[in-house]
């Protein structure tokens, strides 16, 4: 009696985009920390510990800007030049740079390759999806570029031709969203805190953070928008989204902070505004600081920690929760309370599964944050070690935004919190979702499957 086939067994080798992806992530945090292992890597007279190469790693790779040494007096001119690499490999992603690399050479990308790409730079189909790595990769180096050459003519009459590598490395560090800068040389972990009157240092930076930050398929719209007069909702939101959050947090941050003698307080009119303006742009997870964040009040804290976690957009070199997903979670609350059974945005209603993915990436991502700050501020009491609790969760949201601004915690941190914060970064660069579903090992249930419906009272 012959048997009737039954269906075909899943491909034990298959590999989801997202487990791909965090892989990747992994080896490249891996090969980074040995690397900055090797002694060319490290300044005269320093010495790098295995913790302090994998938290400066992480950090840059996953574009956070967290450091426990001091990056430009702890590491030599190699070193940071690995450190250059890491952030522009962790802001593009190692998939978009090795299918930008098959397509220059003329390679045909199959299915997977294409869903893979997909994933890395998100873009929302596999028609041109080549196209759009391509102009992914040539547009960030375009950008990167310019950055520099309008950079060197502040640092290269101060610093001669050392001014070139400094503007280098600090457009790529500003355009992936990493905020490390090799200036400690002025003075350690003084960040861009000697040019709070430099205009166009600070343009610069603001510009490349936010082109960064806008997502490589907002580029794609926008690019095209000449031919096809039209958006998609997603570049409105992005758009609109980001304009008002900069914005409002300038305002913000210029109100709570004005007359703060360790913060904006001694500052000119113009420069408060600047800086203020600098500080909102920042918080979308670049991580560079003009003034002492140490020194800010309780509210200006409170309100970085809201910028830190919302972030950037998707598909961007930016972390976070993303423009997108507060502006999906925030709309469903707002039509809930209308009375309204759908969300709608814009005048378009918005599917039920951006709903739910935006919810569990809200509900994971402030899980996320409390166990970080809640535990490490366990593991420092255990040690005596100085930290309040606004300033713990400061560094959490810091860490997981990828954001890399500090209170200081880090610095005080003992091993325990800084490998508690590498885990942290590394979960925040991946995105929370993504890393449950790399984690994932049983197959996702088939949809055609109907449930019963069952009642459950909420409220």
């Amino acid at each position: 009696m012959k048997r009737e086939k039954g269906p075909a067994p899943r491909d034990a080798r298959a590999v989801s985009p997202a487990r791909i992806i965090a892989v990747s992530f992994a080896i490249v945090i891996a090969l980074g920390t040995l690397l900055l292992l090797l002694p060319a890597c490290t300044a005269p007279g320093k010495r790098t510990t295995f913790l302090d190469a994998l938290f400066t790693a992480t950090s840059a790779s996953c574009v956070t800007g967290l450091v426990t040494v001091d990056t430009g007096t702890h590491w030599s001119t190699a070193g940071q030049l690995v450190i250059m690499l890491l952030l522009q490999i962790g802001g593009l992603g190692l998939v978009t740079f090795t299918t930008f690399f098959h397509v220059m050479i003329g390679r045909r990308l199959g299915l997977r390759s294409r869903l893979l790409a997909q994933e890395s730079v998100n873009g929302t189909g596999l028609e041109n999806i080549t196209l759009l790595v391509r102009m992914v990769v040539t547009a960030s180096l375009l950008f990167e570029l310019t950055g520099a050459l309008i950079l060197s003519t502040v640092f290269v009459p101060k610093y001669g031709m050392r001014g070139v590598f400094l503007a280098v490395f600090l457009s790529v560090s500003a355009f992936c969203n990493g905020g490390m800068d090799p200036l400690g040389f002025e003075e350690p972990f003084i960040s861009l805190c000697g040019y709070s009157s430099a205009p166009v240092v600070l343009a610069v930076i603001m510009a490349l953070i936010i082109v960064g930050g806008l997502g490589f398929v907002v580029w794609s719209e926008l690019a095209e928008y000449r031919l096809r007069h039209k958006l998609s909702l997603h570049t409105r939101v992005v758009l609109i989204g980001s304009t008002a959050l900069i914005l409002l947090g300038a305002l913000l941050i210029l109100l709570l902070e004005h007359d703060n003698p360790a913060t904006l307080g001694p500052m000119s009119w113009g420069d408060k505004l600047l800086n203020a303006l600098f500080g909102s742009v920042t918080c979308r997870t670049a991580g560079f600081n003009t003034f002492d964040l140490a020194g800010m009040r309780g509210g200006t804290k409170v309100l970085f920690c809201v910028l830190m976690f919302i972030g950037a957009c998707p598909g961007s070199t930016g972390g976070g929760i993303k423009v997108t997903t507060f502006a999906v979670v925030m709309m469903t609350v707002w039509c809930v309370v209308r009375g309204n059974s759908e969300t709608v945005i814009l005048r378009r209603r918005v599917t039920q599964e951006a709903v739910y993915k935006a919810l569990a990436i809200l509900v994971i991502s402030l899980l996320a944050v409390a166990l970080c700050s809640g535990t490490i501020m366990l593991v420092m009491e255990d040690y005596h070690l100085p930290a309040s609790g606004l300033d713990v969760f400061f560094e959490a949201v810091s860490a997981f935004g990828t954001v890399g601004l500090s209170s200081g915690v880090t610095a005080a941190a003992n091993i325990p919190a800084r490998v508690v914060l590498i885990f942290v970064m590394y979960l925040g660069r991946v995105g929370p979702v993504s890393f449950a579903l790399a984690l994932a090992t049983r197959p996702v249930r088939d949809r055609n499957v109907v449930l019963p419906e069952g009642r459950i009272a909420v409220g």
